[in-house]
């Protein structure tokens, strides 16, 4: 259960990762196409600003958020599957290996009852 929680707020760590990169790049879509029709003045300090950093780090964060996803969901794989194969595994005991026949262990005169 513990495992399952784990993957749970990873993925939503990751979807919300994933909201605020496509918000910020949207919106320096939107400043850069303003900027291209001319519609907006160009700041001189550059157009975008701090707006490519940011998308940068997120970007960044996101891929970081994309790597644990997958570590905790090989995890739980990994737990999951060694559950299951315990659960397969037969509950009653293993047969008792055969026993060896006393004539493939002793001479074959303490076998016939002959002693030398």
């Amino acid at each position: 259960m513990v495992l399952a929680d784990l993957v749970y707020t990873a993925a939503r760590h990751l979807d919300h990762l994933h909201q605020q990169f496509n918000d910020a790049a949207g919106s320096a879509a939107s400043t850069l196409t303003r900027a291209i029709s001319g519609n907006a003045a160009i700041n001189s300090l550059g157009v975008l600003q701090n707006s490519a950093t940011q998308i940068d780090i997120l970007a960044a964060r996101r891929a970081d958020a994309v790597d644990r996803l997958k570590e905790v969901i090989g995890a739980y794989r990994q737990v999951t599957a060694s559950k299951d194969t315990t659960a397969r595994q037969p509950t009653s005991p293993r047969a008792a290996p055969a026993a060896i026949p006393a004539s493939a262990v002793l001479p074959p005169s303490a076998v016939r009852g002959h002693h030398r």
